[in-house]
């Protein structure tokens, strides 16, 4: 079988390194790939609008897409149109992580728990309510609507301080909404699962570190599985955040297929969704899919 798998990272070496690791005489090729993918396959340094040609003039069997970007962009549509397999969500099936506006919105709708969060694009709306303590207690969270690779996120204690960050926020966003968000106390947990429309599978959890001298990363090492993941903790997860989203995107017509991830913050009052990413993270596919005793590709 000849399989491509989409990607330069950490990530996308761990999905190939398991996938070669199963089946070792899959024939492989990554695109870009890195250092690491080297070893084990054939790097593919080709933009990522020729790869559709590519596997077409390679035979490619499958193809496996490891980062956001390429998914928003709209990959999986773009394979699928021309016929060829691929694992992955479509570009309005991604939503989910493109935009947090629209996951914060269809929380809302469906009664999934999560932060409660002014959405908007209005400096006056953001000012009005940050600099009112009945409305906005701090600290408080801001967040762009789009991609931001994990670094995104500003966690601010002071309002005037956050008030001008929210402006330069909704500057800078050039007409895209920002989320002020209620800052949540617990302790946060990463927590994956195969989906295809509103079946989900077992889930799977992890933890990263996020910060680096204080600053917010996309990640800078996890580990799998935590302590605190219990079978009643990964049950209530199921029932009141994954199923209800799968079932709310097939819903509206945009079925979710691919691998979705739950950022959580376990909370006094229970696990809340901080966001939601529409792919394995990185780091936690490097210490996840070593665990993984099913055959990865046969899953996806």
């Amino acid at each position: 079988m000849r399989v491509l798998v989409v990607g330069n990272g950490a990530r996308e070496h761990a999905i190939a390194w398991k996938l070669k690791t199963q089946n070792p005489g899959l024939v492989l090729f990554i695109a870009p790939g890195n250092a690491g993918t080297e070893q084990i396959g054939e790097n593919v340094p080709i933009p990522q609008t020729d790869l559709a040609r590519f596997a077409r003039d390679n035979r490619v069997d499958f193809t496996i897409v490891g980062p956001e970007d390429a998914l928003a962009a709209g990959i999986v549509d773009q394979f699928s149109a021309s016929g060829y397999p691929i694992f992955g969500p479509t570009a309005q099936a991604a939503r989910i992580e493109k935009s947090k506006g629209f996951a914060k919105r269809l929380m809302r709708k469906h009664n999934i728990p999560t932060a409660t969060a002014l959405i908007t694009r209005s400096p006056t709306a953001a000012l009005d309510y940050i600099g009112s303590p009945l409305k906005c207690s701090m600290p408080i969270v801001l967040k762009p609507d789009g991609l931001t690779g994990g670094k995104g996120v500003q966690i601010i204690e002071d309002r005037q301080v956050a008030q001008a960050a929210a402006a330069a926020m909704i500057e800078s966003s050039k007409g895209r909404e920002i989320l002020i968000e209620e800052c949540l106390r617990g302790t946060e947990v990463s927590v994956f699962a195969f989906v295809h429309g509103q079946q989900v599978s077992q889930l799977f959890a992890a933890c990263d570190y996020k910060q680096l001298n204080g600053k917010m990363t996309g990640g800078m090492g996890a580990y799998s599985p935590p302590s605190i993941w219990t079978s009643q903790l990964a049950q209530d997860v199921r029932e009141k955040i994954m199923e209800p989203v799968a079932r709310a995107l097939a819903a509206q017509r945009t079925p979710f297929v691919g691998v979705l991830y739950a950022g959580l913050m376990l909370t006094n009052e229970g696990p809340k969704v901080l966001e939601f990413n529409a792919r394995f993270g990185d780091p936690e596919a490097q210490v996840m899919l070593p665990r993984l005793k099913s055959d990865l590709l046969r899953t996806m």
